[in-house]
């Protein structure tokens, strides 16, 4: 590792540990006996489970290069969210690490979108494994029901192959078009999280069942189609036409799908 390697990820450590809140003894107040603000550095080597003297020369960029699991057990101790935890493994010259899955809870701030959407446009979230997580009353009276049972009935790839209806919903150029994205968008996540044992069984199932899917994958397409225009055919509303934009919360891998009403 470069000096100035040694010195941005010190520099980054001294930072991080001034905004941790100090450890409390019992009957003892947590500004107790303190000059600086922070945790002591042997209060954080003694949260990440290294000692002192090699923390204390990470800090003063006087270390040699950090093993990953050095690199791991320091995120672990300043609680690193997962973009900073990141940037902590690119500041010593390392590789971050592959993500493990996305979060399995949205955010209050998605669902307070979600909830105030309802009268206003249909709205959908999936996480990075296309599975849907949530959506809106005014979506699922655009879409109808949007899970079915088994294994990956929450899934979007597995429902554009495997759905009944879907023909009459999206028509045909609409179902070929959501297969098309669906085959895409499952690539991209096999290629984000390629030990993920639901994906690779997810995968499995419908390279083995569904010949259209076949046909599909062996086109090598992959990526996100953010925009897009939808043409829906409600049973009692008759033709709809949308506007769809996809928007990332990349903390958690979770997407947000507005549909706005198409006007001519």
């Amino acid at each position: 590792m470069r000096g100035d390697e040694r010195s941005g990820l010190g520099e980054y450590l001294r930072h991080r540990r001034s905004q941790m809140p100090p450890r409390q003894r019992p009957g003892v107040s947590a500004l107790s006996h303190r000059r600086v603000p922070g945790l002591r550095r042997q209060e954080l080597a003694d949260i990440a489970g290294i000692s002192v003297e090699y923390y204390t020369r990470l800090e003063q960029g006087r270390a040699a290069r950090p093993s990953r699991e050095i690199l791991t057990a320091l995120a672990r101790a300043f609680q690193l969210s997962n973009a900073e935890r990141d940037h902590l493994f690119r500041l010593a010259g390392e590789r971050p690490p592959p993500p493990r899955a996305p979060a399995t809870q949205i955010r209050p701030g998605l669902q307070q979108l979600l909830d105030g959407l309802n009268d206003v446009m249909p709205v959908t979230i999936h996480d990075g494994r296309l599975d849907m997580l949530a959506f809106n009353t005014a979506a699922a009276d655009l879409f109808g029901p949007l899970f079915d049972d088994g294994p990956y009935g929450r899934n979007i790839a597995y429902q554009a192959f495997t759905a009944t209806g879907l023909d009459k919903v999206l028509g045909p150029e609409g179902a070929e078009q959501l297969a098309r994205v669906a085959t895409a968008e499952l690539r991209k996540a096999l290629s984000h999280y390629p030990e993920d044992a639901y994906l690779r069984s997810l995968f499995r199932e419908l390279l083995s069942s569904d010949p259209e899917f076949d046909r599909h994958w062996r086109k090598g397409e992959i990526g996100t189609w953010s925009s897009a225009m939808k043409h829906v055919h409600h049973p009692t509303r008759g033709p709809l036409t949308f506007d769809s934009e996809m928007l990332h919360d990349p903390e958690n891998d979770h997407w947000v799908m507005l549909f706005t009403p198409h006007h001519t």
